[in-house]
């Protein structure tokens, strides 16, 4: 992900005096990590000229809808509806093996190791392990590829990836979960796809939708077949 080739302001999705939210690029950090790489929080606020409060992350080689406070108010909203769980977040995943169901409600017991940066899941709670579940939906298949809608119900660190891979289906490119080989700019086939929430001073609903990567071939092939 080549930072400096593209403009910060063609991926606003959603823009008021309260929120911005963006549609991240694949492999562009949310916020500032080790590798001391622009992050997404950084360019936003270049963009606003303001500070902006992180809401939720986004893993790097994921793309798709994040969304940023520019006041305290909506900071203080949006953490404590993501806290009681009224925000939804729906993602897409292409994985190469179809789920044995069509559709069902995934429960795990996750386990983060800092060390390697990477998730376990477990199908019964262990020291250290947090419960962890989603639900998905099959929606269909390519050539090569198969398309899930998911739905998370807990915010786990990798909590997909790490779920996906614990029932034979890992992402697309993941080779860290388990898929055979990476993609060539180390992405990973997950779109943050909508995301929905109270704006913070109307109550009304909102609802923020990302639009796939429009050049991505994988992404392209499951467009061109519709949802």
């Amino acid at each position: 992900m080549q930072n400096d080739h593209y403009n910060i302001g063609d991926t606003v999705l959603y823009k008021n005096n309260q929120l911005i939210a963006f549609n991240k690029p694949a492999g562009l950090p949310v916020s500032s990590d080790k590798t001391g790489d622009t992050s997404m929080a950084q360019l936003g606020e270049i963009y606003t000229k303001s500070r902006l409060g992180l809401v939720h992350r986004l893993d790097r080689p994921a793309s798709g809808v994040v969304l940023f406070a520019q006041t305290d108010r909506a900071l203080v909203s949006l953490n404590e509806q993501f806290r009681e769980r009224r925000v939804e977040k729906v993602y897409l995943a292409a994985v190469a093996e179809r789920p044995p169901q069509d559709e069902g409600t995934l429960v795990h017991y996750l386990a983060r190791d800092g060390r390697t940066n990477k998730t376990a899941a477990y199908g019964e709670a262990r020291e250290g392990s947090k419960r962890a579940e989603l639900s998905y939906r099959y929606l269909q298949s390519s050539d090569r590829y198969h398309f899930l809608e998911i739905r998370l119900h807990t915010g786990r660190h990798h909590q997909i990836r790490a779920q996906l891979a614990a029932i034979g289906c890992p992402i697309k490119g993941d080779v860290k979960y388990g898929f055979r080989r990476g993609n060539r700019d180390r992405s990973i086939h997950l779109h943050a796809w909508k995301l929905q929430f109270h704006h913070p001073v109307s109550e009304e609903r909102e609802t923020i939708v990302a639009p796939l990567p429009a050049d991505d071939p994988v992404w392209k092939s499951f467009q061109a077949k519709g949802i």
